[in-house]
């Protein structure tokens, strides 16, 4: 039988490519706010298939904008205080931050470059 403990990678292993990192409401400040570059923000949930027709999108930004802006993602089901917060009524809902404040909301599938311009426009 094969052994199915998922395999943990050490620093050294982890890959070089920039992902999308999950944001909770623990690390919403130091991530999103106090963020010295923009950061894409993708209020989500598992369940929403626009929002999983997303993440290829979501995934190339955030390698292609490595090092000039971050791509974080909450989950709403398990971050409700945060959608909350944010005013998150449909999903999914991209919020755009830069010096600590949101300076762009976009609700439902968004295309690669409508995102890229409105990063572009800060990063």
């Amino acid at each position: 039988m094969r052994d199915r403990t998922p395999s943990v990678r050490t620093l050294q292993e982890a890959p070089t490519m920039a992902e999308p990192i999950t944001v909770t409401q623990d690390t919403f400040r130091s991530t999103v706010i106090d963020a010295d570059r923009p950061v894409l923000v993708d209020f989500w949930a598992s369940w929403c298939r626009p929002c999983l027709q997303m993440e290829p999108v979501l995934e190339e930004i955030a390698q292609t904008y490595d090092g000039r802006a971050t791509v974080a993602k909450v989950n709403v089901d398990e971050e409700r205080v945060l959608a909350s917060m944010f005013q998150v009524m449909s999903i999914p809902a991209l919020m755009v931050f830069s010096g600590g404040k949101k300076v762009a909301e976009l609700h439902g599938r968004q295309s690669r470059e409508d995102l890229i311009d409105r990063l572009d426009a800060l990063a």
